[in-house]
């Protein structure tokens, strides 16, 4: 009988993790014994703490390690690509606390709302990290637990109950046919490894073609990704404002990085099947995204439709299956997290002042009232249509550069055409920010005069300064990115 061996553990390699777990228990069991009122500033900043940790500890690997390496029998990487991942989701999660600090749940809730905030972002790191089957769907199902909760705390709302039960129900229908997905991978190749997959694999093989087929349907309902975005703006416009920020932008750097090193590690001899359905996925996502945000009056709604175009946009140098749409995708993550936050924070500030959900025309006059916000609001709008001084300009024109390389210009036309489309809503946001005057009957501000919130307001500045400084500073984000997916072979 052979022995057991325990694997090596590199407890520094784990340590963005451990602090965040760490930092989730402590929250949620000291905040039983606070009184209801000490709860949300104990909880938020012990929250903010333990993310700066997570993000220094990740910043401290990043700067030391050249190599790739696994951790724990290689279940999961410690590399570039994944380092790179974790600091944006790490950032993302702290500017949701400096975002959902007023938020408008109750106190008596608010450590289990942080708890479960670090432990969802912990979660999605490790899915970016993941390196087998096992590790993918627990990192998977880690997060997307904590975010049906979080959708769903706001127990004294209907819509928030509504959005945490649909999230559950479909989510659970995703997760299921994922893993049946992986469960005939590992039936048609004898291992879990992406590495050992990668070589076990044989073309032609139905079982596998199958399996694979259905993990790219679970991973695209993570993504939003028409045609399995059904979920998504009931539970963008339920969920509470500072969630669906955080949700919108750290899904998708989660899910996308963990498709990247899945799709080239373990499938590169079925490259051909992967990419041209990803770009069908992208294109139905394009359509579907954008035809539907002509019509959204809800501005959560509107964002959760453009939410759907960028998976399209997001889909597309991921389809082009080459290095430089490796770079594209991860160079349009950082403009795009930091865009969506932000976006959904001016949300968040509009709803409290008028202590009611915002539509376009709730947004009427905020440009004047609040010329920060309106700056705000208005650069991230004309950024997601791809126009600089934002960084997204140069996401699209690098992810155009990808299809072009691999020779699918007609993806790069449809690319065009809907952002073109975009460009209509996009504006009417604009417009209705500055071109319009505040309805009659509809006071400014609910209440008198406006609440000051300096967190907030923070947030909204650092998403703006990441928004406009990846375009300035893109050589140094080139470089790093270039080293982020030095260790990758592609097959196109």
């Amino acid at each position: 009988m052979s022995e057991f061996s325990t694997p090596a553990i590199d407890w520094a390699g784990l340590s963005p993790y451990l602090v965040a777990l760490f930092g989730a228990a402590v929250i949620l069991l000291t905040s039983i014994f606070l009184r209801t009122s000490m709860r949300r500033p104990f909880a938020a900043t012990a929250a903010a703490v333990t993310l700066l940790g997570s993000l220094a500890a990740t910043l401290t690997l990043f700067a030391l390690d050249s190599e790739a390496s696994g951790l724990v029998a290689d279940a999961i990487q410690r590399d570039s690509l994944a380092h790179l991942a974790q600091a944006i989701l790490f950032g993302t999660a702290i500017l949701a606390v400096l975002v959902s600090y007023r938020e408008r749940t109750a106190d008596e809730h608010a450590g289990e709302f942080y708890g479960l905030l670090v432990a969802a972002v912990a979660g999605m790191a490790f899915l970016a990290a993941s390196s087998n089957l096992m590790t993918l769907f627990l990192g998977l199902e880690w997060f997307s637990i904590c975010l049906y909760l979080l959708s769903a705390i706001s127990t004294d709302r209907v819509r928030s109950l509504e959005a945490g039960l649909k999230y559950l129900v479909i989510g659970s229908f995703a997760s299921a046919i994922l893993l049946f997905g992986l469960a005939l991978v590992y039936g048609a190749t004898g291992t879990i490894n992406f590495v050992e997959i990668g070589q076990a694999a044989e073309g032609d093989n139905l079982l596998l073609i199958t399996g694979l087929a259905m993990i790219l349907i679970g991973l695209g309902f993570k993504m939003s990704a028409a045609p399995l975005h059904q979920w998504t703006p009931d539970v963008y416009e339920g969920a509470p404002t500072s969630v669906t920020g955080f949700m919108a932008a750290a899904t998708k750097v989660a899910v996308f990085v963990l498709a990247l090193r899945l799709l080239n590690t373990a499938f590169p001899e079925q490259a051909e099947f992967w990419t041209i359905t990803l770009a069908v996925l992208a294109t139905i996502s394009l359509a579907w995204g954008n035809l539907a945000a002509l019509a959204q009056r809800d501005v959560k709604r509107l964002l959760a439709y453009s939410s759907i175009s960028h998976a399209g946009f997001l889909l597309m140098p991921l389809a082009a299956g080459n290095e430089l749409g490796a770079r594209a995708l991860l160079f349009y993550l950082i403009p795009y997290a930091a865009m969506t936050v932000g976006s959904f924070a001016v949300v968040a500030a509009r709803e409290r002042e008028l202590g009611r959900p915002v539509d376009l025309a709730g947004l009427s006059g905020l440009g004047w009232e609040r010329p920060f916000l309106g700056v705000a609001m208005a650069t991230f709008m004309l950024g997601f249509i791809g126009l600089p001084p934002t960084g997204l300009f140069l996401g699209k024109f690098y992810a155009f550069a990808a299809l072009y390389e691999r020779g699918w210009i007609w993806l790069m036309v449809i690319g065009a055409i809907f952002t073109a489309v975009s460009v209509y809503y996009y504006l009417g946001v604009v417009r209705a920010l500055y071109m319009r005057d505040l309805p009659v009957g509809v006071p400014a501000v609910a209440g008198g005069s406006p609440p000051r919130d300096r967190l907030l307001t923070l947030a909204i500045g650092a998403s703006l300064v990441v928004a406009v400084g990846t375009f300035f500073g893109i050589d140094p984000l080139i470089d790093v990115i270039r080293d982020a997916t030095a260790f990758m072979t592609f097959p196109y």
